[in-house]
């Protein structure tokens, strides 16, 4: 099989899911799909958005969120196929495209101004 059939290859069997627009400062609610043996389930992961990195099929994005008092941030591949379902909750104004200061603040610090429409 040559370089351009593969390439034709995977772009046929990897199809891109449409997400809704989200970016950097956003909370969103992504429901992931859970496969644990035999059985699947849908969990839902809320948070804000840390960063959207890379483009194309490889592109992913970072959710962070607090459990407890402890700060827990997830990686998820835009392309992945076990995102049956990404809802945008507020839209926050925030003026970088990595915010990986917020990882440092806490309490009324770590609050996002929300976008009214």
């Amino acid at each position: 099989m040559s370089q351009n059939e593969l390439l034709q290859y995977v772009k046929n069997t990897v199809t891109m899911q449409e997400l809704p627009a989200f970016k950097a400062g956003d909370t969103i609610t992504v429901t992931y799909k859970i496969i644990e043996g035999a059985k699947e389930r849908l969990q839902k992961y809320q948070g804000v958005v840390l960063q959207r990195s890379g483009s194309g099929n490889t592109a992913t994005f970072t959710v962070r969120k607090m459990s407890g008092n402890i700060g827990v941030e997830r990686i998820f591949p835009v392309s992945s196929p076990f995102i049956s379902q990404l809802e945008v909750n507020k839209v926050g104004v925030v003026r970088r495209a990595r915010i990986y200061y917020f990882r440092g603040l806490r309490g009324k610090k770590a609050r996002i101004k929300e976008k009214r429409f």
